[in-house]
């Protein structure tokens, strides 16, 4: 590929020298007109630039010593620009890539995206160039648009895995994944990129720290301290990272129970925490850290000392407020608390913890209706975790009558802490004591203080004791299960304990005069809260916060908290020559000045602890995870360049004033779907289609890039107004239909008329078309001998294009499907569910059964009395026979909430969400047939309780502001046993054996069924599952594995509900997912209704009976929920038709562009069909063929690069029953030539690899040998002797 992209760039600069010197000529023929200035490249220097593109960008420090680099690609885009702009923009695609790569280079991102927006639109086969592919990936991965950028990347390692940037392609994604959330895509490709030698941007070391960093997300502790620890023991440990590392270990023994007891944990973490100052001692999150370590453990003093560098350290911060706050609750100085809250809310106006400490402290001083207040503005953060317990307090708060004679004030007395006022209400100025960067202990002096108060007078008598106090503690805690005396004495004591506090409070006013917490608008820079633990946060009546921490980074910019584990610490200051700004994909949470959009200058973000960007409110609301990419503040030198943070990078937050820390969204216009249009009359870079061509990067769905100001030159960048503003869902191309591309392993024909993703409408990426192959689809045509095909490929060989190129010549990577056209009309969005109802085995047998299972209109067909026709005898899998047969037999668990099956709800009963949350356990048949059949005797109990009760009226459901949507829930947890394996004929005999009596089409093994062909067993595929459940049982939604038919019968006694969606429509699911950060093939979802039917996408509902078998056909979308006690059993079926072929291979290269691994190896299908079925079907027979041809193409291409690299193979036959091969490393198949370490080869253990992952490990493939599974004499004799064999007379196959 390398090849071809220099020669192309050779020839473009050629042009480019030829164009100058006919330039010459016409202005000697014009004497008479001044001659331009018009710049020419030397033959020297366009050899120079021929050898330049963005595979450079983060390794030629033009800035340092590349001067002459510089001044040259700065003479190239003058060059480029005149000779583009004289001819009027016809000039060779080849020109604007060339330009991209020269202005990614030069950090000048408006105008590289621009021509290779531009390039992306002229070059209908812009996908064979992954130098432009990568290059149009950086440049959204510098926007943040992190949806387009993955798309990008993806691409490149599809159409080219050995690419000279893969690591970086990889290390990239990772990060990206971990921001969007998807914690095991971000994991492997950190993992892949750790196994490359060559050089990426991060450190072996930071990569490290990464994969370490995500087991804590998915609080994998154990592995994380494990990794942590590991890599603390690295020799010459870059010491920013040492920091991050013990900062992390440190904050997770002390947030994290599993870890030990109690004492040991925080003395480990303290001691980890003052090793990580050693390294880095103006970390103010850690210092933060080590002052809630001190605060758990008494130490009141060093807790503000700790606090107090935290401020310093790091500027101002929203949990460090709140924890001072509750420190000075705790010494009983309410007027110090109040504006340490005060100060936390001004920061992060959605801190639901500083809300309710301060709500806590307000009601504690007999001031409801302030406490009240405080306690809706916590109830409105969307990180509230107490909302139920704060409903009912207020709504006991608002029957509470005030007291006589008072307003607000305790016991009748006129002092009172001062009302609430809304910090939004107040203006903006220096008296905010958040923005003095100083903490006053309790035990400092009355001058020290913030609040200037005199020393405390003697205790009164009637003061509560010490004991009373603890006894107060503990009622509170149990408040729930208190009897009524005990309820009473709360009371008591509560009353008792605010007077206290007001007495106090008076005496220190009375001494010093009544201050009153002045309520300015905090700075600007936005802060993140984090979670409170119980020690801390005594005072306060509702539940504590979760615990878990969020990482730390490296900038000092770390946001702890439970709203999102997604921080991405960038460990390499100054490393990545890009801008990444805070996460959870920060261009949808529009954090840009509208007059500003993507030119960050100086000033244009705000200035985090450090100079580091840090995440503000608007960006947690968006449900976006916290990430930790920081921003230093630019230069004016440096206008378009954006490097990571760096611990001594500053910036004032009055430069930062573009946002308030409480909005939510920054002054000026935010954009959104309605003003997603170009402002002004300037042009944006990313905006040069015409109307029907909307490019992503201006797209609806992509606000910031289209808010950018006008700074692409004209010249470059052709603009038609308006096609900015069209969606691209609303303009789909009439090419957007291409059929799948199929790499060298798997099958299927391809064609050169095809759209990207990132072309007309992404995400909107197109897979559909059929798969026929041309003469034209390939350099070899399809029916030619064995012999001539391997000729061929030696010549295509000698002619110096890489295996790559010729394995995927004319072959676009995959895409999504786009939306059925015409959408359905909305009375057709509930289709009826196709259901069969049988009465004997005749009609069982009946041919046009399968017939109509397997129609390609039919997405689901429930065939109703199935077990009663056939007499099948249903009990061998009732749960009691199941214990009787195999009682130690393994169960995997899944933990669920139970909600309505048409619902889907998160934890606190607030939002419905599409992710859909469960956690793994292992038990066995016995000890979950117990649990199966308590639930149903809990089930019982709680019937016959439920009859004497009365349902609460609505008029009971309070009307307060807090509880603006009735919270649903609480939830109940299930247990759903799944993915039972009974696939042991020993074992299950008598069970497998009356799964014979099914139709042929519907059994498990059968001669017309692919999987029956795999030859070896693949798990739940080709085997049978068994699952057991009780009522609100999920199975969450998703395609089979590789789009394959599917069976489920119900045992009963109960019934199951299932919805379906037809597979036409997958490609709008995933985008569903998407959207809501769920990766469609790996994650766990429940789709939302609302949103289907919004979007015109029909959905099947039905009810699945004892006795019934649901027919799933290929590639339906599927999901469902048990109503009653039941269990079901599960196995794929591939009926021997061409469309069930054609979506499976279109599955396996959509994994294979995803990075996810197909559970049947369709290349090692292919050649055992080849091998043992005739095949009439003549599409069926060409796609067939043609994967062979591509398989035999790859196998001699491999073995001709062996030979030149003087690397023998060794034969390794097949043995019967071998599974098919996975590359250990990138998960993709590996046919015939498998690269074995040489480690596992001596132990026989033969760890397989690809071979652009076994080069990547050793570009000449040292420590690896090569087994040879099948003899090249052997694959042409298959590949030759399959032909199309006559047509069936029967109708049925």
């Amino acid at each position: 590929m390398k090849s071809c992209r220099v020669s192309l760039a050779v020839a473009a600069a050629r042009r480019l020298s030829a164009a100058g010197d006919e330039e010459k000529k016409m202005a000697a023929g014009k004497a008479s007109e001044p001659e331009e200035d018009s710049p020419r490249l030397s033959a020297q220097e366009s050899d120079a630039l021929a050898r330049v593109d963005s595979s450079l960008f983060g390794y030629q420090r033009l800035h340092e010593d590349g001067a002459s680099m510089k001044a040259l690609l700065v003479k190239a885009v003058r060059c480029y620009e005149s000779l583009i702009l004289k001819a009027e923009g016809k000039v060779d695609p080849e020109f604007f890539c060339q330009l991209g790569h020269f202005n990614l280079l030069l950090e000048e991102y408006p105008k590289a995206l621009s021509a290779y927006q531009r390039y992306y639109s002229l070059q209908s086969d812009y996908w064979k160039n992954a130098a432009f592919l990568y290059g149009l990936g950086m440049v959204y991965f510098h926007y943040n648009a992190f949806q387009w950028a993955i798309k990008a990347f993806q691409e490149v390692l599809y159409i080219d895995p050995g690419f000279s940037r893969a690591k970086e392609i990889h290390l990239r994604l990772g990060l990206m994944f971990k921001v969007n959330t998807d914690y095991e895509s971000s994991l492997k490709h950190f993992q892949l990129a750790l196994i490359d030698s060559n050089h990426c941007t991060l450190s072996k070391a930071e990569i490290q720290f990464h994969i370490a960093h995500l087991y804590e997300i998915q609080k994998r502790y154990r592995a994380a301290k494990e990794a942590y620890e590991s890599l603390l023991q690295t020799e010459d440990l870059p010491a920013q990272v040492k920091a991050a590392t013990l900062q992390q270990l440190g904050w997770m023994h002390h947030t994290v129970e599993q870890l030990g007891d109690k004492a040991n944990k925080d003395s480990y973490a303290i001691q980890c925490l003052q090793k990580s100052l050693e390294a880095d001692p103006n970390s103010g999150q850690s210092w933060y850290f080590l002052g809630r370590c001190y605060s758990s453990i008494g130490k009141v003093q060093d807790a503000f000392i700790s606090y107090r560098q935290s401020i310093d350290k790091s500027e101002a911060s929203a949990d460090t407020w709140c924890s001072i706050g509750v420190l000075y609750q705790q010494q009983n100085q309410p007027m110090d608390a109040l504006q340490a809250y005060i100060c936390a809310v001004q920061l992060d106006h959605s801190h639901a913890a500083a809300w309710m400490d301060l709500g806590t402290l307000y009601e504690s001083c007999n001031q409801p209706q302030d406490a009240i207040k405080c306690y809706i503005n916590a109830t409105r953060s969307k990180f509230c975790s107490n909302t139920a317990a704060l409903a009912a307090r207020i709504k006991y708060l608002q029957a509470c009558k005030p007291q006589p004679g008072s307003s607000g004030g305790a016991h009748g007395s006129g002092q009172s802490l001062p009302p609430h006022v809304s910090p939004l209400d107040q203006a903006d100025d220096q008296s905010s004591p958040a923005k003095r960067k100083r903490t006053a202990s309790p035990a400092k002096s009355s001058t020290e203080s913030w609040t200037n108060s005199s020393a405390q007078p003697p205790t009164p008598n009637w003061y509560l004791s010490p004991q009373k106090l603890q006894l107060l503690e503990q009622l509170r805690a149990n408040r729930s299960s208190l009897k009524p005396l005990q309820l009473q004495m709360l009371e008591q004591l509560e009353a008792q304990l605010s007077a206290m506090h007001l007495h106090q409070q008076q005496m220190r006013q009375n001494s010093s005069g009544q201050i009153r917490a002045s309520l300015p608008n905090g700075p600007s820079l936005p802060a993140h809260p984090v979670p409170r633990g119980p020690a801390v946060r005594p005072s306060c009546s509702a539940p504590p916060l979760a615990n878990g921490p969020l990482p730390p980074s490296v900038g000092n910019n770390h946001t702890p908290g439970t709203r999102a584990n997604g921080d991405v610490p960038y460990l390499h200051p100054n490393a990545l020559p890009h801008n990444c700004t805070s996460p959870g994909d920060t261009w949808k949470s529009q954090h840009l000045n509208s007059a500003q959009g993507l030119q960050k200058g100086p000033g244009s973000h705000w200035a985090g602890p450090n100079g580091d960007r840090t995440l503000s409110s608007s960006a947690s609301a968006d449900g976006g995870p916290h990430n930790q990419v920081g921003l230093s503040a630019t230069t004016p030198s440096e206008p378009a360049v954006n490097h990571l943070s760096s611990p001594s990078s500053t910036s004032s937050p009055a430069s930062s004033s573009s946002q308030t820390a409480t909005s939510g969204a920054p002054h000026g216009t935010a954009p959104t779907k309605e003003s997603a249009a170009p402002q002004g009359n300037g042009s944006t870079a990313a905006n040069h289609h015409s109307p029907e061509r909307s490019p992503p990067a201006a797209s609806a769905d992509n606000p910031q890039l289209s808010k950018r100001s006008p700074v692409a030159s004209s010249r470059a960048n052709h603009v038609h107004p308006g096609s900015s503003a069209s969606s691209p869902a609303s303009s789909p191309s009439p090419r957007s239909a291409a059929p799948a591309a199929v790499n060298g392993s798997g099958g299927g024909a391809c064609s050169e008329d095809s759209r990207s993703p990132l072309k007309l409408e992404p995400p909107e990426l197109c897979i559909r078309a059929a798969l026929k192959p041309s003469h034209s689809s390939s350099t070899v045509s399809i029916y030619p001998t064995s012999a001539d095909v391997l000729k061929a490929c030696r010549i295509l060989g000698k002619n110096g294009l890489s295996s790559i190129s010729v394995l995927l010549n004319k072959c676009p990577p995959p895409r999504l499907p786009p939306p059925p056209s015409p959408p359905l009309a909305k009375d057709k969005l509930n289709p009826p569910t196709p259901s069969i109802y049988l009465e004997n085995k005749r009609d069982a047998f009946f041919p046009p059964l399968h017939q109509f299972c397997t129609n390609p209109s039919n997405p689901v067909t429930v065939i109703r009395g199935l077990a009663g026709a056939l007499k099948l005898d249903l009990g061998l899998f009732s749960t009691k026979t199941l214990v009787e047969a195999n009682p130690e037999h393994l169960v995997e668990v899944r933990t669920q909430l139970c909600q309505p099956a048409d619902e889907n709800w998160d934890a606190s009963g607030l939002r419905k969400q599409w992710r859909c949350e469960s956690s793994r356990s292992y038990t066995t048949i016995a000890k979950y047939a117990q649990y199966q059949a308590a639930s149903f005797q809990e089930s019982l109990r709680e019937e016959n309780e439920k009859k004497g009760q009365k349902e609460p009226s609505d008029s009971e459901i309070t009307s307060s502001e807090t509880v603006s949507r009735r919270r649903k829930g609480p939830f109940k947890q299930v247990k759903f046993g799944t993915n039972i394996d009974v696939s042991d004929e020993k074992k299950w005999k008598l069970q497998l054996q009356e799964l014979s009596k099914l139709p042929a089409f519907a059994r498990v093994v059968s001669a017309g069924n692919l999987l029956s062909h795999v030859g070896h067993s693949i798990l739940g595929m080709n085997t049978v599952q068994l699952f057991m459940k009780v009522p609100g049982s999920r199975t969450p939604g998703h395609q089979e594995h590789n789009n394959f038919c599917a069976v489920n019968i119900n045992i009963g006694p109960g019934d199951c509900e299932w919805f379906a969606v037809p597979e036409p429509y997958w490609g709008m699911m995933s985008e569903f997912c998407e959207k809501n950060n769920i990766n469609f093939l790996k994650g766990s979802w429940w789709p939302n209704l609302e949103d289907l039917y919004e979007a015109n996408v029909p959905v099947y509902r039905f009810i699945q009976r004892p006795g019934d078998l649901v027919w799933l056909n290929t590639g339906t979308v599927h999901w469902g929920q048990a109503i009653g006690w039941c269990n079901n059993i599960s196995w794929n079926v591939g009926p021997l038709t061409a469309y069930q072929y054609k979506l499976a291979v279109e599955r396996y290269e959509w994994n294979k562009l995803q990075s996810v691994k197909s559970m049947v190896p369709m290349v090692h299908l292919s050649w055992n069909m080849a091998r043992n079925i005739k095949v009439s079907d003549h599409k069926l027979f060409e796609m067939i063929k043609f994967c062979l041809l591509r398989t035999l193409k790859q196998c001699q291409t491999i073995k001709e690069a062996l030979v030149s690299a003087g690397k023998e193979t060794i034969w390794h036959r097949r043995s019967r029953d071998e599974p098919a091969h996975y590359c250990s490393i990138c998960e993709v198949e590996v046919f015939n030539l498998l690269f074995v370490t040489s480690d596992s080869y001596s132990r026989k253990s033969f760890v397989v690899q690809c071979q652009d992952c076994a080069r990547k490990g050793s570009s000449e493939l040292d420590g690896f040998v090569v087994l040879e599974q099948y003899r090249m004499e052997d694959l042409m004799q298959v590949y030759d002797q399959f032909s199309l064999a006559p047509a069936l007379h029967s109708s049925s196959s």
